[in-house]
């Protein structure tokens, strides 16, 4: 019978690595990187994080998605939603011939798989797609190539476990993120398996609250409303719970949200029940670690501005801009483009706001300059060395 899904590679990184190196390297991130992260033109220096740009799982479904091209020329070929968080990416697999697949606003929050037959090949994004979506595309029977990140994988291994065992998936997230979605959804490999969502801390407080019996519980259920698994009930489904995360969530954020709500538990339980009612497992991924950390390094010397490159709906991205924000003015902006050379001025997304994007005139201030500079771990090098040619560029410099 032929295999219809595929998950290791094909085995064909040496006829796309031309491709790869044209679409994404860059000879300006090669040259700071072998300067010690440090690039000093005219009187501005520039200041490179030490972990930036593609990670390894967003390098492999990258390089995945380019094969499955390679591997079968002749076949229509889609992409569940996009491959990644980056339009630069996403516009140039479009370009290869790969038909994006949307989800409705109005469809029960399913993809519409309508135009897919089982002579196609469908391509899961790196943040995984929902168990349903899977069992959907199962059945029309297509290829699949499944790009889903390992460190995603393993956050699913947990909730899995967790739902088998009867405990509630509590997951720090942002529930409308598609990582978020598919992961959620793998309580339903369990009959009765619950999740809930939580944003922030203060949403984890609501629900420690009611934990030790201090909550309102129709408050409760408007509160998290399209956040928990169908038919909820706080008074049942929060009597065990496990915590996971969204793997580009701020890891302190996380640490500190599965520890108030363990508080919460031993104060309900006792110390010596808890471990009866809480579990938790640290699933936020390395990647995202080591490029919070390496940017934490980064502001922690003197530095004029930060910009921060990679797509707006990028989690991991917004995440560097917000720590950025703390300690130095910091400009989210999505590629180069976003910086006018005609004009001096720079479209970004203000760091905090869900918003668009807001226009900033004279940005760039006069005189020696420190700049610091990082991506989330959708962004491929070439954007990150495009934006600092065009700073430079605003100074009438150029890094030839």
């Amino acid at each position: 019978m032929e295999q219809t899904y595929f998950r290791k590679g094909f085995g064909l990184k040496g006829a796309i690595e031309g491709a790869l190196a044209a679409d994404y390297h860059s000879r300006v991130v090669d040259a700071i990187r072998a300067s010690g992260y440090t690039l000093g033109v005219g009187d501005l220096t520039f200041r490179l994080a030490g972990e930036f740009g593609f990670c390894y799982g967003v390098d492999r479904a990258v390089e995945y998605a380019y094969e499955t091209r390679t591997k079968f020329p002749g076949k229509r070929t889609f992409l569940v939603g996009e491959i990644i968080h980056n339009p630069h990416v996403n516009q140039k697999l479009q370009a290869m011939g790969v038909d994006f697949l949307h989800r409705p606003e109005l469809h029960d929050g399913e993809f519409d798989f309508s135009a897919v037959t089982a002579d196609d090949v469908v391509i899961l994004p790196a943040f995984g797609v929902t168990v349903r979506d899977f069992e959907r595309l199962r059945a029309i029977g297509c290829v699949l190539v499944d790009t889903t990140c390992g460190s995603v994988l393993n956050v699913w291994k947990r909730v899995e476990s967790y739902a088998r065992d009867g405990f509630t998936a509590l997951i720090h997230g942002k529930n409308y993120h598609e990582e978020t979605k598919a992961t959620s959804s793998q309580v339903n490999k369990y009959s009765g398996g619950k999740y809930l969502v939580v944003r922030d801390m203060t949403e984890a407080r609501t629900v420690c609250d009611y934990i030790e019996g201090a909550g309102d519980r129709a408050q409760f259920l408007t509160h998290f409303k399209g956040k928990m698994s169908p038919g909820f009930d706080p008074d049942r489904d929060l009597l065990h719970v496990g915590v996971a995360n969204q793997t580009t969530m701020l890891s302190g954020e996380s640490l500190a949200i599965a520890a108030e709500v363990r508080k919460s538990m031993s104060r309900r339980w006792g110390d010596a029940s808890v471990n009866e009612h809480f579990r938790t497992f640290d699933t936020i991924c390395s990647a995202t670690q080591e490029r919070q950390d390496a940017v934490l390094k980064l502001i922690a010397e003197p530095l004029d501005l930060m910009v921060v490159i990679g797509g707006y709906n990028s989690s991991n991205t917004t995440h560097l801009a917000a720590i950025c924000n703390e300690k130095v003015a910091t400009y989210h902006i999505e590629d180069a483009a976003c910086i006018d050379l005609e004009n001096g001025s720079i479209r970004h997304r203000p760091v905090g706001i869900h918003a668009t994007e807001e226009r900033r005139e004279r940005w760039l201030p006069g005189g020696r300059l420190t700049i610091g500079i990082t991506a989330g771990a959708s962004t491929p090098n070439n954007k990150i060395g495009e934006t600092i040619e065009r700073i430079a560029a605003l100074r009438g410099l150029s890094l030839q």
